[in-house]
């Protein structure tokens, strides 16, 4: 299971002034962007970031492997080498990448290789893959001051990529949590967790959650 009690303390060090980023954020016409972050079991990671005002749409899936069009199993056998990744749609404008940034660091444990709670595998790392060199800028600063002020008892090991292609996980893994409440993963991992972000995140969250 996820480290609850490790995220609860995170929430307060990771919204500290030292994270403010250096980086403006530049987008004149309000165009819909994408980053693709990976951060343990897809299910989780699409569950949260659904519910942020501005993320238009959560794709979950697969990146930085070498097959083309892996299956999951293929992924979970670890001979793709892909990772299980969402695709975030979102508005700038409503909600930056900074914020985004900062919840995909509270949500799992970025210190540890190949591992979150008890879903471990090369499938699960904690990884940003860019598209552009602010975001590189970004993402890289961001992590930085996470080590520098040591908001984590280990070191923040999240790889920080160039985008590569993304593969979107099969029909059955798109709005998990939604589609499979009472699954006992979803019961005992996805849902605690899931409860704690509504609490810490009441204003950022869409209408009627």
């Amino acid at each position: 299971m996820h480290c609850l009690i490790l995220f609860i303390l995170q929430l307060s060090l990771i919204h500290s002034k030292e994270l403010k980023p250096m980086f403006t954020e530049q987008n004149p016409n309000n165009q819909q962007k994408t980053i693709i972050l990976g951060a343990g079991c897809f299910w989780c990671v699409e569950a949260i970031f659904e519910q942020l005002k501005g993320v238009e749409k959560v794709e979950s899936g697969y990146c930085g492997g070498e097959s083309i069009n892996p299956t999951y199993e293929e992924v979970c056998s670890g001979n793709s080498k892909h990772i299980e990744v969402c695709k975030i749609t979102y508005r700038p404008s409503v909600i930056s990448l900074h914020d985004l940034l900062s919840i995909f660091w509270q949500i799992h444990d970025p210190t540890t290789p190949n591992r979150q709670g008890n879903d471990v595998g090369e499938q699960y790392q904690s990884v940003i893959f860019y598209n552009d060199e602010f975001e590189l800028n970004l993402a890289q600063e961001m992590k930085d001051s996470l080590n520098k002020n040591k908001v984590f008892k280990q070191p923040v090991i999240t790889e920080i990529k160039s985008i590569k292609p993304f593969y979107k996980a099969e029909n059955y893994h798109q709005n998990y949590y939604n589609n499979n409440t009472y699954q006992p993963y979803c019961k005992f991992v996805i849902l605690p967790k899931l409860e704690k972000f509504k609490k810490s995140y009441k204003e950022q969250l869409k209408s009627k959650q």
